[in-house]
């Protein structure tokens, strides 16, 4: 089977006809008269679309987010500038691949044909040495990707392709989850790559780049996450490595739309209210404790980031199992990352493209000219004749200078663009935080996945195991509606068909060569 095709502004869902069917579990279409009653925890990507799954069924649910808004990661809010312009900030860029078709089917709920989505021409990549690459003309169908990548890549010259290790790449053919961290989470991202022996020039340009974007140094990140992203974005999908963004900032165009879906279809959001207690009851049902008070529901999915999960199974002794407490103590949390928006008096040479990825300049590794496709931005820059920027510095050091970092991360920048050196700043702001999740070398093991020991509990987010080739957002997309799914199956209710790109390597060809690596 293909998933469907999109129809807005050329992108299709399932360009690639090897992309997986993941069948929704058996049951009647939706409960009718009395029905249970969920908590989701959480209103970021994972419970928003654990909510939503729920609700079109016909469950109660209640859905609890400490922050003002929903959005979890991706939220935005408010902030006036020194010209009186009240404009959103939010923690920062994030690329919408076209591979991740369950969080693009949670969007199509309020969007059916993606049009608050707009496509970027290029993933282009900028090294301090002078270095570029791009996947503009990169084919999208492995293995012709991999073959385009090399053939078109200043990094990879004849003396370099002699020296790799090929059968230290073979894992890269064939990726399977769980099997890929069964085979080398033991490992690091570095070491990995230093196996294979891929020129230092590609190490640094491209696969930095990419290991960076889980918010990790690759030295720590277990190669096993970095495999599997090869397989998602490159080796195992013909979705290629363009992505889309929002044309709009995120509340505008995701979040607030899916907010007025939700309570229309009967949830009940409780923002600004944290949850303290989880308190499982004797028999069926839990005691779901905030600062506003108890409530009782029949069950739970916690879609929480790492140190939300661990504060609240800490706070609930009678959650859970001790193993599975004690595997979700050990989670850990990525260092921080700074995102910083400068609104400049002036615009960038035309040529700039919206989104840089940078190596070898210090803190700063990517860049984004927000008013080339975000429309307030535009909007703001049109009006004043200037521009809107935005740097992301991942990994920092936990005690780090965090004021010479932003000021590392400005100088950068006028390396990387020039013509902003002369530009006077308006107004800037500075995001620091530390919430993402740490895929640390050996962790996989840690992982919760999205059943818990008590079936009436189930868990979401970018850090749970799934099973299923999936990452970052999608992940987090994948995870709330396999959590609400399992919920549903034990009502004998039908959940929710998914997709993901290729469970296996695409060619029987390429298997075989894979397994001589694992030999």
């Amino acid at each position: 089977m293909t998933p469907p095709r999109d129809s807005g502004r050329g992108r299709r869902r399932g360009r690639d006809r090897q992309a997986t069917v993941v069948p929704a579990p058996a049951g009647r279409a939706r409960f009718t008269g009395e029905a249970p009653t969920v908590a989701v925890v959480g209103g970021g990507i994972a419970g928003i679309a654990a909510a939503t799954l729920l609700a079109e069924r016909g469950v109660r649910v209640t859905l609890h987010e400490r922050e003002p808004a929903l959005g979890g990661r991706l939220a935005g809010w408010p902030t006036e500038l020194a010209d009186g312009t009240t404009v959103t900030m939010s923690r920062g860029f994030h690329a919408f691949f076209r591979q991740y078709y369950n969080l693009r089917g949670l969007l199509r709920r309020v969007d059916p044909d993606l049009g608050s989505l707009t496509r970027l021409p290029d993933y282009p990549l900028r090294h301090s040495s002078g270095l570029h690459d791009s996947f503009a003309r990169v084919p999208r169908t492995p293995p012709l990707s991999a073959m385009g990548f090399v053939a078109l890549s200043p990094t990879f010259g004849l003396r370099d392709l002699i020296r790799m290790n090929p059968r230290a790449a073979l894992p890269l053919l064939d990726v399977r989850v769980p099997e890929v961290y069964d085979r080398i989470d033991s490992i690091s991202a570095t070491d990995f790559l230093n196996r294979v022996r891929f020129p230092e020039a590609a190490h640094h340009l491209a696969f930095e780049v990419f290991s960076r974007s889980f918010f990790a140094d690759p030295r720590e990140l277990s190669a096993a996450e970095l495999v599997l992203m090869f397989h998602i974005y490159f080796l195992g999908s013909s979705e290629g490595l363009l992505f889309d963004v929002p044309d709009e900032p995120f509340p505008t165009a995701l979040w607030d739309p899916l907010h007025c879906y939700l309570e229309g279809h009967g949830v009940r959001v409780r923002t600004q209210c944290a949850v303290r207690e989880v308190r499982p009851l004797p028999g069926n049902g839990l005691d779901i404790t905030t600062d506003e008070g108890t409530d009782r529901h029949d069950a739970l999915v916690l879609a929480l980031d790492s140190g939300g999960l661990r504060r609240v199974v800490a706070a609930s002794p009678g959650l859970g199992d001790a193993d599975w407490r004690s595997r979700i103590a050990r989670l850990r949390t990525a260092p921080p990352f700074l995102v910083s928006r400068l609104w400049l008096d002036r615009p960038v040479a035309r040529d700039r493209p919206g989104f840089l990825g940078t190596s070898g300049y210090g803190p700063l590794d990517n860049v984004s000219v927000l008013n080339r496709w975000e429309g307030e931005a535009a909007r703001w820059a049109r009006r004043t004749r200037g521009s809107v920027l935005e740097l992301h510095a991942y990994a920092v050091a936990p005690d780090a200078d965090r004021t010479a970092v932003q000021q590392e991360a400005l100088r950068q920048l006028h390396r990387v663009y020039p013509e902003t050196r002369s530009a006077r700043i308006i107004d800037a702001r500075h995001e620091w935080r530390a919430d993402c999740p740490m895929f640390p070398v050996g962790g996989y093991r840690d992982r919760p996945g999205v059943r818990s020991p008590d079936p009436a509990v189930t868990v979401a987010g970018d850090a749970v195991r799934t099973d299923l080739p999936v990452a970052l957002m999608e992940r987090a997309a994948t995870s709330g509606f396999l959590a609400a799914n399992a919920l549903l199956g034990r009502w004998g209710v039908r959940g929710q068909t998914l997709w993901t790109v290729p469970r296996a390597g695409r060619s029987a060809v390429l298997r075989r060569l894979a397994a001589l690596g694992a030999e």
